[in-house]
């Protein structure tokens, strides 16, 4: 779904997303069939509400697409790398959530909100400076990856560098540019990007190596960054990943937090899943739901990934439960 490599279902709306990351993972060896989700029970019809939540992840259905900072090798000095990992200690998803709001829905520019958050976390308090120079902080073609630069840039340049944001377009433009050292700096996505390169290096037939384990999933990615010159710091614990949302006013209707709860008690023939077309046959979607926990949704309704369509219908009453992306500036926090 997002600027990672989530099988072409490109994000509108509150990401706009420029349909280079995956969306609900590739489909299994038939590619063609939904699973058996046929539900008996009587299920959890919709229920319009205005805010939006995320119902736990309890048996890791999605892997680990934490934000981390990937820079080029020849570029990755200790304070380069101290001062990015300042801002992966400072997020988190609550957080993230935040930021996005504040460009995508409050409508503040990606550089005025990264300057409102840095500030009131003191990110640059106390920043060992280094060796200078000029630095180049790529970003992706949506706006959460721009605010993630801007945060960059400004950590690196109260490290003494010189610091430029550059849209540079999706993955596969950037990461090329980052090897090269067209570019020094990306804010990245931890489970995709490891595929990514792994399928650079591996070929596109190798198994993934990424993980719903983030200490799995980043032992691989700084194995195979190796093997392209890539270096990553420490991972924030803010994710942007696929995610299952419901109203707030369906969650306490039905006494719903987690996805087992959802499956133990939703299943049935009056619940309806909002998703893009895709969704009934990929593992990270409806595949994923009635593998792992047992789901089976009475309805499918084909919508976007995770855009205006799903959020939408989630509101007005149309969907019981709906994909999203976990860090969407309109989901509900706290």
């Amino acid at each position: 779904m997002h600027a990672r490599t989530r099988i072409a279902l490109s994000a509108v709306g509150a990401l706009t997303a420029a349909g280079f990351l995956a969306a609900c993972g590739e489909a299994g060896s038939s590619g063609t069939e939904a699973p058996d989700a046929g539900a008996s029970g009587a299920g959890c019809a919709p229920v319009a509400g205005d805010q939006l939540v995320v119902l736990t992840d309890d048996k890791n259905l999605q892997n680990t697409d934490n934000i981390v900072p990937a820079v080029n090798d020849d570029a990755a000095s200790p304070q380069v790398i101290a001062a990015l990992n300042r801002v992966s200690a400072a997020l988190d998803t609550e957080k993230l959530i935040g930021l996005n709001r504040a460009v995508d829905v409050d409508r503040q520019t990606p550089q005025a909100a990264a300057e409102e958050f840095a500030a009131a976390e003191g990110l640059t308090d106390g920043i060992e400076t280094g060796p200078g120079g000029e630095l180049i902080v790529g970003a992706a073609n949506f706006s959460e990856s721009e605010t993630l630069g801007e945060l960059y840039r400004i950590v690196l340049t109260a490290a003494g560098y010189d610091v430029t944001v550059q849209q540079i377009g999706n993955r596969e433009l950037y990461e090329p540019a980052l090897e090269t050292g067209e570019i020094q700096v990306v804010p990245e996505y931890a489970a995709t990007m490891a595929d990514f390169i792994n399928n650079k290096v591996a070929g596109e037939n190798a198994p993934a190596i990424s993980s719903p384990d983030l200490d799995e999933t980043m032992t691989g990615l700084r194995e195979v960054g190796e093997q392209v010159g890539i270096v990553f710091g420490e991972p924030s614990a803010a994710q942007d990943q696929n995610a299952f949302a419901v109203t707030s006013a369906f969650a306490d209707e039905y006494g719903v937090r987690t996805l087992s709860d959802l499956a133990e008690k939703c299943s049935g023939t009056a619940t309806v899943l909002g998703g893009p077309p895709e969704c009934p046959q990929r593992p990270k979607c409806q595949e994923g739901l009635v593998e792992v926990y047992d789901f089976r949704a009475g309805e499918f309704s084909s919508l976007d990934a995770g855009g205006p369509q799903t959020k939408t219908a989630l509101t007005t009453g149309e969907i019981s439960v709906g994909l999203v992306f976990s860090s969407d500036g309109a989901l509900a926090t706290g």
